[in-house]
């Protein structure tokens, strides 16, 4: 591998230098991270470049040139990605880049039609951070995360169509039969049908070491990234609702021993599974008033796993073979919440869920608002995998074509 030709000079208290840090991972692009908090000199060359103040993150590049405290769409222009759209108008915008949009973009622009993708991170979304994908069709020996990603990218591109890259969709709006797509950066664009596919987020711990080690020892998913652990002596489990519980369980079937940190005095599961994790052989052990304070590693990969007991204020590390996080997910859907119709927990309903207040002739995938879709992983009922998001992604550009042809 090649040495990094950006250095990112910061400190691990500086939320900035750790979105700068998570942008440039998630595109790819290799960089030296330096903490001015522990190289003296590293904060003289951060205080020289700035006139003697203490800024971060600085972000040094090959040609010498360097950006101070950028934004993501800085950063993105910096590396020469697209920012901005060739036109105005286009039969379809799709909002999000993994699995499902993409798929959905190729549906459509192989159909003939006019196709912007507008992605605010990187294309592949999170399937593009997963190590490996075991369970998808057709790759016997399973696919890396990255690899996939960059291939459905290609092959969009192939079909013609139109890719935005480090772009935030501020608000819809709808103006003489058109959706109207607002962007951060002050353009809009016009287009006939939407498809949302902006995905959600696992909820973080936001501590110290979790950014550096996703993908390589910390995981948000026990389907997807579990087979790798097999034969392992222990796996920590962070979380005490049903998502932690069932995903523990199922880590059982990899390693010998699963730890579930849970933060409060009780789990907050459904019986059910309280019932079959606390069975007299579960290999499950629950550890209660228990909050990870930090995450180390050796070699860019996790190693250690720092503890403590909110009751007594003792600390303990652990050496698991990785730690999976499941506090919960979060729906990338905040700029349309007031737009369409969603659950309590911001996810977009569609299709029969919208039964009671959509028309007799409403296509499957479009929510409250006509012509506007949804798929994947914000959609209300999604199964939260790489598979059915692609499936996701067909079915629904199959409703949008319909929905153009009847004009």
């Amino acid at each position: 591998m090649t040495d990094p030709k950006i250095t990112l000079y910061g400190a691990y208290w500086c939320p900035d230098c750790r979105r700068s840090k998570k942008f440039l991972g998630e595109q790819f692009v290799p960089f030296k991270w330096v903490d001015i908090e522990q190289d003296k000199e590293a904060e003289a060359f951060v205080l020289q470049k700035n006139n003697g103040k203490r800024i971060i993150p600085t972000i040094v590049f090959e040609d010498g040139s360097f950006l101070v405290e950028p934004s993501n769409a800085e950063l993105a222009r910096k590396l020469g990605l697209t920012t901005e759209a060739k036109k105005t108008y286009y039969d379809l915008i799709i909002i999000g880049g993994g699995p499902a949009g993409l798929t959905s973009a190729i549906y459509g622009a192989r159909e003939g039609a006019d196709v912007l993708l507008i992605e605010r991170s990187a294309l592949g979304g999170q399937a593009s951070i997963t190590v490996g994908l075991d369970n998808f069709p057709g790759f016997p020996e399973g696919i890396n995360g990255q690899e996939f990603s960059e291939r459905v990218t290609q092959q969009a591109r192939r079909f013609g169509v139109e890719l935005l890259q480090a772009v935030d969709v501020e608000r819809l709006e709808e103006e003489n039969g058109y959706h109207e797509v607002y962007t951060s950066d002050g353009k809009h664009y016009h287009s006939r049908a939407v498809l949302l596919a902006t995905g959600a987020s696992y909820r973080r711990l936001d501590v110290p070491g979790e950014d550096d080690y996703i993908g390589a020892g910390i995981h948000f998913c026990a389907t997807c990234d579990g087979p790798f652990y097999k034969g392992a002596e222990e796996i920590v489990v962070i979380g005490g609702g049903n998502s932690a519980v069932e995903e523990g369980l199922h880590l059982t079937n990899f390693a010998d021993k699963v730890t579930l940190l849970v933060r409060g005095d009780k789990l907050t599961a459904s019986q059910i599974a309280i019932e079959k994790v606390t069975e007299p052989d579960s290999k499950v052990e629950m550890r209660y008033n228990t909050i990870v304070d930090s995450f180390e590693g050796q070699d860019s990969k996790l190693k250690s796993v720092k503890t403590r007991d909110t009751a007594t204020g003792q600390t303990e590390e652990l050496h698991p073979a990785a730690a999976f996080v499941f506090i919960g997910q979060q729906p990338n859907t905040e700029f349309v919440k007031d737009y369409l119709k969603t659950d309590a927990s911001g996810f977009i309903l569609t299709g029969h869920d919208l039964e009671h207040v959509k028309t007799k002739d409403a296509l499957p995938f479009e929510t409250s608002v006509p012509g506007i879709f949804a798929a994947g992983d914000a959609r209300h009922g999604s199964v939260k995998q790489v598979a059915s998001a692609v499936g996701e992604g067909a079915a629904a550009s199959i409703s949008i074509r319909e929905f153009l042809r009847r004009g």
